[in-house]
């Protein structure tokens, strides 16, 4: 073979995990990164060390010419430079996943959909953990495939969370179970339109063969009649399937946090996998009574002056936002906004005039979220997250009478990269405030908060 040499594009966590991965298998690796930030310099150290070129502050076309492959992570959009001039030239484009499958020796167990995948993801895990398998647990959770794959075996078994932007890469790329968990819009400001998202999702099962299994939401219309388009096996999960009062009857004994209708959705999903694995009813039972579910998710972060404070902040789709307004009991202060993905938050009124007594608005989509939902409840803006947590406290404690108790739900249906690095950083932020509000509420006998401004 000639000189093996691959470009990767981006300096992410799955770019990082690429670049070791191939230069550790005898290819000749470059790097290039449009941004040159103190951390990316930071990053490029380590690789260089390794005998990675890196090219930083800019792509050049020179960079990618006379490579065999370009692989690139989520983060990379599909009409960015790099790739259009890979086309140009004939080179092959594929997704980190696409490259950490084609070393994988291990089966792979593959989570997709538009809501709870991470939570999904995680539980599959922790349920085959606790029937004593080797497990790795990777992909768009935050650790990089390409790295946790030099980890496995034969016997290993990868749980692996993969989105949509991964999948439209992704060539040869066959897990041993699929699961497809909902779908609803998301993502329209990188996907021409609805169609297309949910052709990149349906990609996850093109190339396993009827060996291979299909976890499905049966309850999501546009899902329970897959069956009859896809080559492997399918089992359903969902709240009109009979066959699953089993895997109910466990859920019904676990933790009653976990127990609203998105949750039992994703344990659903979860112990479906799990069976088909046969990990032993204990092992089920007891991994369900300690999950706690995931941080940034319908986190309880605090109580302050009987309101509490709940951090969604892994909440981007208007859906995922919608199931945590329907999760919480009581009046809800829902902070919203951040960089928008093409969503219709119009569908969300009937819930917001339901159950939502305000919204503090926060990020680049204020003003339209402003426009869709106006009449809904009272709209309020706040220039950051402390300015928005602020206001809202005092909005949560007009109450009618001292016998309610408000909620301060943090739920922005946006993407955090307008004014954080990323959805942890916005919720690290939101619990920070929370505690220094609770701090100073100590101190302080009659806080002075910030005068309320109503948008009209």
């Amino acid at each position: 073979m000639k000189e093996k040499t691959a470009t990767i594009v981006g300096m992410g966590v799955s770019g990082i995990g690429a670049a070791r991965l191939l230069g550790k298998n005898g290819w000749k690796v470059r790097v290039t990164e449009a941004q040159a930030t103190p951390d990316i310099r930071a990053k490029a150290g380590p690789l260089e060390r390794l005998g990675i070129a890196v090219e930083t502050g800019s792509h050049t076309k020179s960079f990618i010419e006379g490579s065999r492959l370009v692989v690139t992570g989520p983060g990379v959009r599909a009409d960015a430079a790099p790739l259009a001039w890979a086309r140009a030239l004939g080179i092959p484009v594929i997704d980190e996943i696409e490259l950490g499958y084609r070393f994988c020796p291990a089966k792979i167990i593959a989570v997709t959909g538009t809501n709870g995948k991470s939570t999904t993801t995680t539980l599959i895990g922790e349920l085959l953990k606790a029937d004593k398998r080797d497990v790795i647990v990777c992909g768009n959770i935050g650790l990089s495939f390409c790295d946790e794959v030099q980890k496995a075996g034969k016997s290993s078994i990868v749980v692996l969370e993969v989105s949509s932007f991964q999948l439209q890469r992704c060539v040869r790329f066959r897990p041993f179970i699929s699961l497809f968990l909902n779908i609803s819009q998301n993502h329209l400001d990188r996907h021409k339109d609805f169609k297309e998202y949910l052709d990149a999702k349906m990609s996850i099962f093109k190339n396993q063969r009827k060996s291979d299994w299909a976890v499905i939401n049966y309850d999501d219309r546009r899902l329970k009649n897959l069956k009859r388009h896809i080559r492997p096996r399918v089992v359903y999960f969902g709240n009109s399937i009979q066959e699953a009062e089993e895997i109910r009857e466990f859920i019904r004994a676990s933790d009653p946090a976990l127990k609203e209708e998105h949750n039992l959705k994703n344990m659903m999903a979860a112990v479906t996998a799990a069976n088909i694995f046969k990990v032993s009813p204990n092992a089920i039972k007891k991994t369900l009574n300690r999950f706690k579910g995931l941080e940034h998710r319908c986190e309880f972060v605090d109580e302050v002056d009987r309101v509490r404070f709940i951090n969604d902040s892994k909440a981007t789709t208007v859906d995922a936002a919608m199931n945590a307004i329907r999760s919480i009991q009581g009046p809800v202060i829902l902070i919203a906004g951040g960089r928008d993905k093409g969503s219709d938050f119009t569908v969300l009124k009937s819930i917001i005039e339901q159950k939502v007594k305000a919204i503090v608005l926060i990020g680049e989509a204020m003003k339209k979220i402003r426009t869709q939902l106006m009449g809904s409840a009272p709209i309020y803006e706040a220039r950051d997250m402390n300015e928005a947590v602020i206001r809202s406290f005092g909005l949560a404690r007009e109450r009618d009478t001292r016998d309610t108790r408000d909620t301060v739900l943090l739920s922005p249906m946006c993407a955090s990269f307008d004014m954080f690095k990323n959805f942890e950083d916005r919720g690290e932020h939101f619990k920070e405030i929370v505690k220094n509000l609770k701090t100073q509420m100590r101190k302080e006998k009659n806080p002075g908060l910030t005068e309320q401004c109503r948008i009209q």
